[in-house]
């Protein structure tokens, strides 16, 4: 299989004078170095052919060959004037300089911070090169126009989102982006979206909020994010679901179950709640951070509203993947749940206040009193412990 591999633009309709030039990058195993990709990744990059030409963002470094031989079939010819970077992580500015060096006359338009990073991922001399844009400032290219805002901290401090007016696109930077390659794209938007966003963006639900508030102000027909395909209809479904996230919100009223387990018996309880909750006709979904990666863990607690920890204390301290999983939730600034906690142990079980103690420092999550435990495997006790966890989950 190739590393990358150019996308039919065919696919990828966005108007006469915007084309598609990204790339899928079908090898990455590891998006960030440590979110699974199983299904590759697309860095989306643009060209405005109009009185001046104006690149919209590059590509990452795994893709560069591709990505200059679409830039250089969709130019047929022609020079760039403009190279807007509205967010310069590398996977997106990897071939600013290249651009720079093959195209004199071409300049960077982009925010004061941006020129700032450029400049420390680059050796380039970006004298003279560089066109500092701020909230508000119009770029004109003809009957085309780019009006900038900023989009700060969604999710690096540089960037910017870009709006066209004639054909009403939306150029949104990471926001509204997902995990896999655009040649892949079978599965619903949001199941990779969802885990893109609450592990990439989900710290920053306010500053997601402030960029939502001012897109809104335009008449968006068309986003056209830095990854995952373009979004043309049913972008009220898309907005729907970013207030959620960035509020916060539950997205799914049901129950979502994360255990750890060591020898299986607590992994038997997780299993056992899921099935009296079935059984009340409550949506449950059930995920074991040990076999599972703690991106879809995160991207689960996210969307629902009710959450049941299981984990076995662990050398008097909580299961690892357990910690894991709750420094997680922390740094992505997860809050406004309801939770319940099963704990393990065979003699001297600590799990259930070590989860209570790391829950009490998240805002808004309210950790129920009534506590499962279980000593060292189910009994009859415990069961019934279970049962009537459950009952109280589903009222």
């Amino acid at each position: 299989m190739a590393a990358c591999k150019a996308v039919n633009p065919e696919l990828i309709t966005i108007s006469p004078d915007i084309l598609y030039i990204g790339v899928d990058d079908l090898q990455i195993d590891l998006f960030e170095s440590q979110y699974p990709a199983p299904q590759g990744m697309s860095y989306n990059s643009y060209l405005i052919l109009d009185e001046k030409v104006c690149i919209m963002d590059t590509t990452d470094p795994r893709t560069e060959t591709q990505w200059e031989a679409n830039l250089h079939a969709a130019l047929a010819g022609r020079e760039p004037d403009y190279l807007v970077s509205l967010h310069v992580e590398p996977d997106h500015a990897a071939c600013v300089a290249w651009v720079l060096e093959r195209y004199s006359r071409c300049q960077v338009v982009c925010s004061a911070k941006a020129a700032q990073f450029l400049t420390q991922f680059s050796d380039f001399d970006f004298t003279g090169r560089v066109m500092i844009v701020k909230e508000g400032d119009k770029l004109e290219l003809g009957k085309h126009s780019l009006q900038f805002f900023t989009a700060a901290m969604v999710h690096w401090p540089e960037v910017m989102m870009a709006y066209e007016a004639t054909d009403k696109v939306l150029f949104t930077a990471d926001a509204f982006g997902k995990f896999g390659a655009l040649c892949n794209e079978t599965e619903d938007w949001a199941t990779e979206a969802r885990r893109y966003y609450c592990n990439i963006c989900g710290k920053y639900g306010p500053q997601v909020q402030s960029a939502l508030k001012k897109a809104h102000t335009f008449d968006v027909r068309i986003i056209a994010p830095l990854h995952g395909p373009v979004l043309r209809t049913n972008l009220e479904y898309y907005g729907r679901l970013y207030q959620k996230w960035s509020k916060y919100e539950p997205e799914t009223e049901g129950v979502f179950i994360a255990h750890s387990s060591l020898h299986g018996n607590t992994a038997k309880a997780a299993e056992l709640l899921a099935e009296e909750l079935n059984a009340a006709g409550v949506e449950t979904q059930l995920l074991d951070l040990c076999r599972q990666d703690v991106s879809e863990a995160v991207a689960r607690a996210f969307q629902y509203g009710r959450i049941v920890l299981a984990a076995p204390t662990y050398d008097g301290g909580l299961m690892p993947k357990m910690e894991e999983f709750i420094q997680h939730l922390k740094s992505k600034g997860w809050r406004n749940r309801r939770v319940a906690l099963i704990e393990n142990g065979t003699w001297a079980p600590m799990a259930g206040k070590l989860m209570r103690d790391r829950l009490s420092t998240f805002p808004g999550v309210e950790v129920m009193e009534e506590q499962v435990t279980v000593r060292s495997a189910l009994k009859p006790d415990s069961i019934r412990a279970i049962k009537t966890l459950a009952k109280s989950l589903a009222e």
